[in-house]
């Protein structure tokens, strides 16, 4: 499985995730929360039914495209 390596700083603002580390760090990502994602290998996912949305300040250049 890849990793996403890039930093993200940001805020959900609906839903939670979590993001997991290779050394075994785990953190939730809840709505109303500031996150900061340090650049080293991680994967996250939604937990749940509600859709996850979050805003991001750092990080997102390196990946989100309007293709």
């Amino acid at each position: 499985m890849e990793r996403c390596p890039v930093e993200h700083v940001g805020l959900v603002l609906s839903g939670t995730a979590t993001a997991a580390f290779e050394d075994g760090r785990v953190f939730e990502l809840r709505a109303g929360e500031a996150f900061y994602i340090p650049p080293v290998p991680h994967d996250s996912w939604v937990v749940g039914d509600e859709p996850y949305v979050s805003l991001h300040l750092v990080g997102a250049e390196h990946y989100a495209t309007d293709e």
